[in-house]
């Protein structure tokens, strides 16, 4: 089975778990706390996927260094993840978690790249514009500054990219000039 589908199943798992006990919101933001641990700490997953640290050691780190910022339901399925050796798939499953979290709350993320910083006036005004354009009630957005981009956004939410952005704008016209001049 792939690493995807398994992370699907461990996913749902969690979804199911978390709705139930009514505490969504809070499974997503500590999964949200995994994820960056995992991504900024590479040694993390090294050593929970590593063949010769046994299972009781690997659970004793992940109890060590979560028990304060987990609930019992997300460490439970950490724990879960170690034991069935499924490990590598926890940043796959985060995601797919968070997918199917934020569609039951009708709710996407959206990347916001700018020339400068936003103000959060502004991306509350973008989250309220772009959820409509998506059909969501809610809208999270992450702004992030590409000075490249000259001026405008470009935002991506989900698979969708909308472009505004002056650079974007600069090479339409560059290629209608060069398509012209043939």
């Amino acid at each position: 089975m792939s690493n995807q589908a398994v992370a699907n199943r461990y996913a749902y798992a969690l979804f199911q778990l978390a709705e139930e006990k009514s505490i969504l919101s809070q499974v997503v933001q500590e999964m949200e706390l995994v994820k960056e641990v995992v991504n900024t700490t590479p040694e993390f997953l090294q050593l929970l996927s590593h063949p010769k640290v046994t299972t009781e050691k690997k659970r004793a780190f992940i109890e060590n260094s979560f028990k304060d910022s987990l609930s019992e339901t997300s460490l439970h399925t950490l724990l879960l993840l170690v034991e069935n050796k499924r490990i590598e798939s926890l940043v796959d499953m985060i995601d797919s978690f968070k997918e199917m979290s934020y569609e039951a709350q009708d709710m996407a993320e959206a990347v916001v790249y700018s020339a400068k910083p936003l103000t959060s006036e502004e991306q509350a005004q973008i989250a309220v514009i772009f959820a409509k354009k998506v059909n969501k009630a809610k809208l999270l957005v992450t702004n992030v500054v590409n000075k490249d981009l000259l001026g405008g956004l470009k935002i991506r939410i989900g698979d969708r990219i909308y472009d505004g952005s002056v650079k974007s704008q600069l090479d339409r016209l560059e290629r209608q000039l060069i398509a012209g001049t043939r």
